[in-house]
């Protein structure tokens, strides 16, 4: 696992350098109020955001099937969701990719997926990619923590889920579980922005 996670660094900072650069500077920052969407989810229902009435906000993960990153991050975010989705903190998977540049992103494949590993929230598909390219997101995984305020559900934290994507018990910081924290303790959040690690996003030609 760690020799194909280092192949597809490599691959991710050579091939996906340019259409980083494009959204780095684009999409949402810390404290933008963000737009709800209306995707559908692997069970076939369409799922908003305000669908949630008991919420207190989310765990936004852009996410996707065949990258070794989201893989070795699957756990993890299931743990984020078992953790922290009756505090009010549940997550979202969304899956951006293009099926046509990656087969194993289709929607058939993340029915599929869901299924064997008994994934315990939402598996959204944004086909058209819109919802990925509003809210600036550039990598697999991705983490958008909103909260919910008066305003709306409001970016509180961008970036990865932890310090080490080879093994969570080496992790020295985890950054979504920290921040999720500090927003149900009432704190600041240390880091509100990390460089998220994982394999480019499959867009469309």
């Amino acid at each position: 696992m760690k020799k194909k996670i280092a192949l597809f660094a490599i691959v991710t900072i050579v091939f996906g350098a340019t259409a980083f650069k494009q959204a780095e500077t684009t999409g949402y920052q810390i404290g933008a109020v963000a737009t709800d969407f209306n995707l559908r989810n692997v069970d076939g229902k369409m799922v908003k955001l305000a669908d949630f009435k008991k919420a207190k906000g989310f765990i936004v993960v852009f996410t996707c099937n065949h990258c070794p990153f989201s893989q070795a991050y699957e756990q993890r975010i299931i743990n984020l969701h078992n953790k922290f989705a009756a505090r009010g903190y549940p997550v979202i998977a969304i899956n951006p990719n293009d099926a046509k540049r990656e087969p194993e992103d289709s929607y058939a494949k993340m029915q599929e997926l869901a299924k064997a590993k008994k994934y315990p929230f939402v598996y959204l598909h944004d086909e058209t990619q819109q919802i990925a390219k509003i809210y600036g997101a550039t990598r697999t995984p991705h983490v958008f923590v909103l909260q919910k305020t008066k305003a709306g559900n409001t970016l509180a934290y961008i970036g990865g889920i932890d310090d080490n994507y080879e093994d969570d018990k080496l992790a020295q910081e985890k950054y979504v579980e920290l921040a999720v924290n500090a927003l149900l303790n009432g704190k600041t959040i240390t880091k509100t922005n990390t460089k998220a690690i994982g394999c480019s996003i499959k867009w469309k030609k």
